[in-house]
């Protein structure tokens, strides 16, 4: 994750601006804005995002494109919702790549793989639960947070791997040996990590988190 500059040809970085435009301006046009309009939601939307620019910094690689680092896009899907979610892990990006991680003509391909990706799978997880399986609070920690994020990780690690090895940066091979198994581990620490935050803000603070509501996962359980 996190392609630098020179590691694709430009044309990728090229057909990859459309798709990007097209889902940010979505995002931005659907986005919920009048919630951040109360100071509460506004600071903890905000302090997330300063969380995942810290997080974003401390990744671990040996080459680039190859890097492993926390993603955090579960907890701000749950929190905020889709839409809010692409919104605040762009400014994410745009600071980590303002900080050196990857240069401007490589992020709209950082952001559909680092943040499209993401966000639809731990989307996607969500409606599946909420539609195939009971309204229990066990339900929704467990599913849609840790399982959820580590799921959203491994596919997000698949997603870059199948790009670079489309594009020819590096082997099969060497991707599926060297770079997928370590998916597994990092899933592992994103899904402890976002369930036990989810659990906290469930738990103590339920108004911070727009897919939960108390008579849905907690009335006559």
């Amino acid at each position: 994750m996190n392609f630098p500059a020179e590691l694709f040809p430009g044309q990728w970085y090229a057909v990859a601006l459309l798709p990007w435009l097209a889902c940010l301006g979505w995002a931005v046009w659907r986005a919920p804005w009048k919630r951040l309009g109360r100071p509460e939601q506004l600071h903890v939307w905000a302090a997330m995002i300063v969380t995942l620019m810290l997080l974003w910094s401390m990744k671990a690689g040996v080459k680039p494109g190859l890097s492993l680092h926390l993603v955090g896009a579960t907890v701000m899907t749950l929190s905020f919702g889709p839409y809010l979610a692409i919104a605040g892990l762009s400014v994410v990006l745009a600071a980590a790549t303002l900080n050196g991680a990857a240069g401007w003509s490589a992020f709209p391909l950082n952001a559909m793989v680092m943040i499209a990706v993401p966000v639809l799978v731990s989307h996607g997880i969500l409606r599946f639960s909420e539609r195939f399986l009971p309204p229990h609070l066990f339900v929704y920690l467990f599913v849609n947070a840790f399982i959820g994020a580590a799921m959203m990780i491994m596919v997000t690690g698949l997603t870059a791997s199948v790009v670079m090895f489309l594009a020819g940066v590096y082997t099969w091979d060497y991707l599926f040996t060297q770079y997928l198994p370590y998916m597994l581990l990092l899933g592992f620490s994103e899904g402890w990590l976002s369930g036990m935050a989810m659990t906290l803000m469930v738990v103590y603070k339920p108004e911070w988190v727009s897919t939960f509501d108390d008579r849905t996962y907690l009335m006559n359980k």
